[in-house]
C-alpha cells in the first residue's frame, strides 16, 4: 500500500478521498482544484466518480471511499506497527471512533486525537497543533474535518506536518456510531447520497441541490464530447 510505504519513510504528504461534492468544489474555485491536483494521491470516493472512471479509459475502477479507507489504513498500520493521530471531529466522537478501532485492531498505536475549535486557528495555536502531531510520532494522520476544509489544511500542512494526511470526511462519525452508513446494496447504486440527505436533510440539502444536478449535465456533455476538461496544477 502506498500510503503505508510513504509512512514508513516518513514522508510529509496528504490523500484526498473525492466525491461529487468535492469534484463541484473544484470546478467552482480555481484554488481549490489546484489543492485537489496538487494531491498525492486522489482516490474516487462514490460510484459517479467510479462509473465517470470506467467510461473515461479506467475499466477495472473500484471505489476507495474514506469510510473504507480509513479501517483498511488502520489495519496495515496495525499490523506494521506505525502510529496513526486523528485531527477533526468533537471530542466526544474521538472517543467513540478510538474506542472502536481500539476494539478492532488491538495492536493499533493510537499517538494523537485532537477535536480542533470550530473556527480559524491563531498563527500561534496552528504552531502548537503542528509541533504536538509531529512529537506524538504518529506518521498517518487521518484528517476529518469536512470537504473543502479538510483538504486545504492538509495542503496548507503539506512539508510542516511530518506524516501521510489523509482526508476521510464524515468517516469519523460513521466508525463512532455516531451517523448511520448507507446500506451496501444504496452504496453500490450510487444512492448513499440519497441515504445521507434522508438522515441529514437540513444539513444536507442545499450541498446536494447546488451539485449533483450540474454534476450529471457536465459529465453527460463530457461524454458527448460537448466539454474538455484538463487538469490544472
Amino acid at each position: 500500500m502506498q500510503i503505508i510505504n510513504w509512512a514508513v519513510q516518513e514522508d510529509s504528504r496528504y490523500v484526498c478521498a473525492a466525491n461529487v461534492h468535492m469534484v463541484m468544489e473544484s470546478y467552482d474555485s480555481i484554488d481549490f482544484r489546484k489543492v485537489v491536483n496538487s494531491a498525492d494521491l486522489v482516490t474516487p470516493d462514490g460510484m459517479p466518480l467510479v462509473w465517470m472512471m470506467r467510461r473515461l479509459g479506467v475499466p477495472n475502477q473500484s471505489r476507495v471511499a474514506g469510510p473504507e479507507l480509513l479501517p483498511r489504513v488502520c489495519e496495515a498500520a496495525a499490523q506494521q506497527g506505525i502510529p496513526v493521530g486523528f485531527y477533526g471531529g468533537t471530542a466526544d466522537t474521538l472517543s467513540g471512533l478510538t474506542q472502536h478501532l481500539l476494539k478492532r485492531f488491538p495492536s493499533l498505536k493510537i499517538a494523537y486525537a485532537h477535536s480542533p475549535p470550530f473556527r480559524p486557528l491563531s498563527d500561534e495555536e496552528d504552531e502548537r497543533v503542528v509541533r504536538e502531531i509531529n512529537s506524538s510520532g504518529a506518521r498517518i494522520l487521518f484528517v476529518g474535518l469536512g470537504c473543502p476544509k479538510q483538504e486545504r489544511w492538509m495542503a496548507e500542512h503539506r512539508g510542516r506536518v511530518r506524516a501521510v494526511m489523509i482526508g476521510v470526511g464524515a468517516a469519523f462519525d460513521f466508525h463512532a456510531g455516531k451517523v448511520r452508513k448507507a446500506p451496501a446494496w444504496m452504496q453500490r447504486m450510487g444512492l448513499e447520497w440519497l441515504f445521507r440527505l434522508a438522515m441529514e436533510p437540513r444539513r444536507l440539502w442545499r450541498r446536494y441541490a447546488k451539485h449533483n444536478p450540474r454534476f450529471v449535465m457536465l459529465a453527460i456533455m463530457q461524454l458527448l464530447g460537448l466539454r474538455r476538461f484538463e487538469v490544472e496544477r
